[in-house]
């Protein structure tokens, strides 16, 4: 990663740590219903949120220079194997980048789930908190690291933004833990 990316990724993690909330407690979107969208995966499949309908959907908005998607990433895409089996639908969204660099990253990091490309942000900017949440990002930058449970009929179960980065749950473990409670037991 060149310095100028270095130096970024410092001040995106320092503002998100310096300006967000406390995490505990904090509900933002719960029980609300995911805003819907259409979106071109790296290999030309179109996904639309309500062809989901119906099934539990796991949601990460990535980017290929983010250091915490790089190490998140392996986690994802076994949760994507495993939880695959159990009928969950896992997506990666990414956010603003061209499909060449998202393809070469895909194969580093040898991914098989979708990776759904936003290629202007819009989409991630109608999931994101509102302005007064890290005012000084674009609504896009804010949800980079950030993963969402989408429940059957719709409805956003979980929300981890990536907003204390010393404590960054990059191997998915509370993701995990409430797809576990949620879904029924096998």
């Amino acid at each position: 990663m060149s310095r100028p990316a270095h130096v970024a990724l410092f001040l995106f993690a320092t503002l998100l740590a310096c300006s967000a909330p406390a995490a505990a407690g904090w509900n933002y979107r719960m029980g609300e219903p995911a805003p819907e969208f259409q979106l071109e995966a790296l290999d030309g499949n179109v996904y639309r949120s309500t062809d989901l309908k119906g099934k539990w959907v796991v949601l990460s908005f990535m980017t290929t220079w983010c250091p915490f998607c790089d190490a998140a990433a392996p986690h994802f895409e076994k949760l994507n194997q495993e939880y695959g089996k159990r009928g969950v639908k896992a997506f990666i969204v990414d956010v603003s980048e061209k499909s060449d660099i998202v393809s070469g990253w895909v194969e580093k990091q040898k991914l098989t789930c979708p990776v759904l490309l936003d290629r202007t942000g819009a989409v991630t900017t109608r999931y994101a908190p509102p302005p007064d949440f890290v005012p000084d990002l674009k609504r896009e930058e804010v949800m980079i690291a950030s993963f969402m449970i989408i429940d059957p009929e719709g409805t956003i179960r979980f929300l981890a933004l990536n907003e204390d980065v010393a404590s960054f749950d990059a191997r998915l473990i509370k993701l995990r833990a409430t797809l576990d409670g949620l879904l029924p037991k096998q």
